[in-house]
């Protein structure tokens, strides 16, 4: 019996609140949540406790006095652990093919540097309950083997192996309905809190009229990588 479930609340949410709640009786000025492209549209445990864990986070924003609590969100660091580059490293240093599930497959390119400028700077930037997006490039899953495949200049191809059991074929960072309230600063998107009361009659005469062109931010529809830019970004972070 697997208790993976149990120590995602216990970790995720439980452990979000214990960290908030013991920041505002200290007097922290300021705290920043991480959260993951797999609390929008969850699918599994880890996602939905994440997602949890970010309303956690706005919820104590709402009445945590001068203790400033802020999100960020982002996906897969590259060549961090759960990463399929070190995997793709071993198979072609072991002289095996490339395994992929599908080459279709798109998911954001974020270094690590990234993600540590992304919290950075919604520590400088942020407001009470704001969760911060970087603006990130992606690559299909085959590309970036592919690239991997010139760089090492292998010799033992890909294998195509199929789509595990809830992989998602795209990396989703802003929901459709974030993306309506989303501020845009340039490299990151701001999804300020929703700090309306639940009087809902005052809001019957708002809203946007026609939503059915706005699409989620996702790594389908973000700037995509060929393949000297992705092997530019391999090399700098040390796969040469």
């Amino acid at each position: 019996m697997s208790f993976f479930p149990i120590e995602a609340v216990k970790t995720n949410i439980l452990g979000t609140e214990n960290v908030i709640e013991s920041a505002i009786k200290n007097k922290v000025n300021k705290v920043i949540c991480l959260s993951t492209d797999k609390a929008v549209y969850p699918i599994n445990a880890m996602g939905i406790s994440k997602a949890m864990m970010e309303k956690v986070m706005v919820s104590r924003s709402k009445d945590s006095g001068n203790t400033i609590i802020v999100g960020t969100r982002y996906g897969n660091v590259m060549a961090s652990r759960g990463s399929v580059i070190p995997l793709f490293y071993e198979q072609i240093i072991s002289k095996q093919p490339l395994t992929l599930t599908n080459p279709e497959m798109t998911r954001f390119m974020m270094t690590l540097n990234d993600a540590v400028n992304l919290v950075l700077y919604a520590f400088e930037n942020g407001n009470s309950g704001d969760i911060f997006v970087q603006k990130s490039p992606a690559s299909t899953i085959g590309d970036l083997a592919n690239a991997m495949i010139k760089i090492y200049n292998s010799k033992h191809g890909i294998q195509v192996i199929g789509t595990r059991h809830a992989e998602k074929l795209y990396e989703t960072l802003l929901s459709k309905e974030e993306v309506l309230i989303a501020q845009d600063l340039g490299e990151y998107y701001r999804v300020p809190s929703d700090n309306r009361d639940l009087n809902y009659n005052k809001y019957f005469f708002e809203g946007v009229e026609n939503t059915n062109s706005i699409e989620d931010y996702h790594s389908h529809n973000t700037k995509r990588l060929n393949q000297d830019e992705l092997i530019k970004l391999l090399k700098s972070i040390g796969y040469y």
